[in-house]
């Protein structure tokens, strides 16, 4: 044997290992962000490469995906994106499954008055027609359509549609009312409760939406072992319990 076949042979474990305990990159929906990071840590705490996060609306992580971005799990707000990516072959089906669940709020700047009833349809028709509303874009994020068919269901869309500003996340909309740029805001609960600048105005009752679910998957295309360790990791008693410490439903 030659010394490089030597070198080669001695060397093929580390080389074998490196993928398989590569750090998985994750591609998940903007609300999960301090939920999914506690995560990390604590499973990087357990000797495991820590995953790599990467937060954004659920359409445009889809979307990248499709386009052929590298990743291993992804976490949608909806059952939508992930249907659309399982349409595309790019999943493994038998990885699916539901990781939490969210309430939908309004949520306004925490020094505002503005009280509402939903059961006074004329009174909220007047507070959301004073806009601007801050709401993720209803025409692809899980956030926004799920505010769309809230309003809708409430006989309220038509008033508050003229005054709707359309962020490209459910995060990008909290921006704005923190901000004081927009006085009222169509978030997750788990965003109002992240965020010390707001206060929930009022809870769109569940069934004025379709139930906010969050499917989590593994890629096909997945090159790193430790994707299928984290997101069982997730599903795991541990990992719910993460996610129900931020606010957020399991099983």
């Amino acid at each position: 044997m030659t010394l490089f076949a030597a070198l080669l042979v001695s060397a093929w474990p580390a080389v074998a290992e490196a993928p398989r305990r590569s750090a998985p990159i994750v591609l998940a929906a903007a609300s999960l962000q301090e939920a999914l990071t506690a995560a990390a840590d604590r499973w990087a705490a357990r000797r495991h490469p820590r995953p790599i996060l990467s937060f954004a609306a659920s359409s445009t992580l889809a979307r990248q995906t499709a386009a052929g971005a590298p990743a291993d799990l992804f976490v949608s707000a909806d059952a939508a994106w992930m249907d659309d990516l399982a349409a595309k072959g790019l999943i493994a089906a038998d990885s699916r499954a539901v990781l939490a669940g969210n309430a939908l709020v309004l949520v306004a700047p925490t020094s505002s008055a503005t009280r509402i009833d939903w059961r006074d349809r004329r009174g909220a028709a007047r507070s959301l027609a004073a806009g601007p509303i801050a709401m993720a874009d209803p025409a692809a994020v899980p956030a926004g359509r799920y505010g769309q068919a809230a309003l809708t269901a409430l006989g309220l869309w038509s008033a508050a549609a003229p005054h709707i500003v359309r962020a490209e996340n459910v995060r990008a909309a909290l921006a704005l009312v923190q901000r004081g740029a927009a006085p009222l805001g169509i978030v997750y609960a788990t965003d109002a409760r992240a965020s010390p600048a707001v206060r929930v105005v009022a809870t769109f009752p569940p069934r004025s939406h379709p139930p906010i679910i969050y499917p989590i998957a593994r890629l096909k295309a997945s090159r790193s072992g430790e994707g299928e360790g984290f997101r069982r990791y997730l599903l795991s008693a541990e990992g719910r319990a993460i996610l129900r410490g931020h606010g957020f439903v399991t099983r």
